[in-house]
């Protein structure tokens, strides 16, 4: 008898777990730059899916083509640079969390926090609605936010960080922050978009720690 499997998919229609591969599968077909990985254990699922999917992908032999002229100047018009653009990294998951806002015309960084254990989600999480306070508060109601996280874009638009991260002494204090992230979201209105970074045409989100 075959071993049962689990599919993890990070980038799809609907990202999550599936337990038979025809349910995987209808998420990842005909979805441009999909990202998805099979395990042997409910746990192990669990533990990739709350975790950034370059942990478990080896994407270093793949080698992009480098694009024209032409194409560069294309997609360097298709983003709107006058905006903010977020990323978080994790050293292990969970592990030792960061995340950043950066001002993807100059490079500058905005904002910057770190916490001893957290997930790369939570970071991500975190870092959209930094940068929506931010921008709220400067007055700045139509500057887009980048990130290329679609999990934590499904959580800022839902309100609500769906982390399994175990509360105790050890993340109190970045709880305290996603009940804070959480509350903001739910008594403040805010219309600057925000928009999923394409990172298979433009490349790394210039918020990228690098570390891939």
């Amino acid at each position: 008898m075959a071993k049962k499997k689990y599919y993890v998919v990070w980038e799809g229609k609907e990202p999550g777990i599936y337990e038979r591969w025809q349910d995987a599968q209808a998420q990842i077909k005909n979805w441009p730059g999909a990202r998805y990985k099979a395990f042997s254990s409910r746990q192990e699922a669990e533990a990739a899916y709350h975790g950034h999917f370059s942990h478990h992908i080896d994407l270093k032999g793949k080698k992009k083509a480098q694009p024209a002229a032409a194409e560069q100047a294309t997609r360097h018009e298709e983003v709107i640079w006058d905006s903010i653009a977020v990323d978080a990294a994790c050293s292990g998951n969970p592990g030792e969390m960061e995340y950043q806002g950066v001002d993807p015309r100059t490079g500058t960084r905005l904002f910057y926090l770190k916490f001893p254990l957290g997930t790369n989600n939570i970071g991500e999480f975190l870092a959209i609605v930094h940068a929506l306070a931010m921008l709220q508060k400067e007055g700045r109601h139509d500057t887009p936010v980048y990130t290329d996280s679609r999990i934590a874009l499904g959580w800022v638009k839902k309100g609500k960080a769906r982390t399994t991260l175990p509360r105790n002494s050890h993340t109190e204090m970045l709880y305290q922050l996603i009940e804070r992230a959480e509350k903001w979201l739910a008594t403040h209105s805010y219309r600057n978009p925000i928009l999923k970074w394409d990172t298979e045409r433009w490349g790394e989100i210039p918020a990228d720690f690098g570390r891939k």
